[in-house]
């Protein structure tokens, strides 16, 4: 046998072995016993003090941070903090203005290169409208039309195309309406009204927008979880209700056991929405994933989330990365931040 025989057997040796390997990585990631889909990965811890029910938005590749509740010794606070998803660091921006009052609860959400901050509770339990545009740019904040709903606490939020919308909340009774945020439009004239919601009223829902239309769930009305689910459609004004998020008699979906809850986060990655933390009765560790395609949710083998459980946090999202930082857990406030790598297995 000559030297080029034998380096060819060797060759096809090496080739078996390896694929004797990947088929036994592939074995051993499927046995449920054993590993859990989707890995957390702490990362740079957040430069504020720690705090719940801050407001958040993502435009391009940064993350934002905007005031929340410290507890009893900062209460309420108006900064902002910027997180750089390349990076993986925080730099701390301009916090917003005198005449925007401290507070907690408000609502985030970004239309192109500007991000927005609106409602939300102050010091002295007062309900607040006033809108605020953040210009990463020139670092500068622009007062905006008060929200035309009226005020209002944990309220649900999301920017589409050159429009932000924001519907439903809280202030003494429950809420669901929605308007439409147009920052070009005049002033006394960027708010306008969104008819068509047919969802039940709520506080601490949440919302995630895939390919242009907005998925709305979760929250609480009158002491109750909600469970309805809905879709909504710029392109044609239409809130579309999906399948409920609640054990049925579908085998489809009746497993979906521990998807209702409130004061939830959620994000996008490659097309699916990520539903994070919250509470039911208790804290949630758990996550599930919402497929537009099928309208159907998976959360079995998921790798709980590794952090403290928590709700009132903050999610924000590149479309192809999802990270979740701060909230809050009864007396005790976070500032820790973690990303998820959904395709990455853990070993239990």
């Amino acid at each position: 046998m000559n030297v080029m025989t034998c380096y060819s057997a060797k060759n096809i040796v090496e080739k078996l072995f390896l694929l004797f390997m990947m088929g036994f990585a592939f074995c051993a990631c499927g046995d449920d016993e054993s590993y859990t889909l989707g890995v957390w990965h702490r990362r740079s811890d957040f430069d504020g003090l720690a705090r719940g029910s801050a407001a958040g938005f993502t435009i391009a590749d940064k993350g934002y941070v905007c005031g929340g509740y410290t507890g009893t010794t900062y209460k309420r606070v108006t900064d902002l903090w910027e997180y750089d998803i390349q990076g993986g660091y925080w730099t701390q921006c301009a916090s917003m203005p005198d005449a925007a009052t401290a507070r907690t609860g408000a609502s985030g959400f970004a239309i192109g290169e500007k991000g927005y901050i609106t409602l939300g509770q102050d010091n002295s339990s007062n309900y607040l409208a006033d809108t605020w545009e953040y210009d990463p740019a020139t670092d500068t904040w622009t007062q905006k039309d008060d929200y035309k709903g009226g005020a209002r606490i944990s309220a649900i939020a999301f920017g589409i195309g050159q429009y932000g919308y924001v519907g439903t909340g809280y202030n003494g009774n429950y809420q669901k309406d929605f308007y439409r945020f147009d920052p070009q439009a005049a002033a006394g004239q960027q708010w306008e009204i969104v008819n068509g919601f047919g969802g039940q009223k709520r506080q601490g829902g949440t919302s995630f927008v895939i390919d242009d239309k907005a998925y709305i769930c979760c929250g609480v009305n009158n002491g109750s979880y909600v469970y309805d689910f809905w879709c909504f459609d710029p392109s044609t004004g239409v809130f579309t209700q999906l399948r409920d998020i609640a054990d049925t008699s579908d085998d489809d979906y009746d497993d979906y056991t521990s998807i209702v809850r409130a004061n939830a986060v959620s994000f996008v990655i490659d097309g699916k929405g990520y539903l994070v933390t919250g509470e039911y009765g208790s804290l949630l560790s758990n996550y599930w994933i919402y497929d537009p395609a099928t309208d159907l949710w998976e959360g079995e083998d998921l790798t709980a989330f590794e952090g403290s459980v928590r709700k009132n946090a903050v999610a924000f999202s590149t479309g192809t990365r999802g990270f979740v930082v701060t909230g809050q857990a009864s007396s005790s406030y976070y500032d820790d931040t973690w990303e998820l790598s959904p395709y990455e297995y853990e070993e239990e």
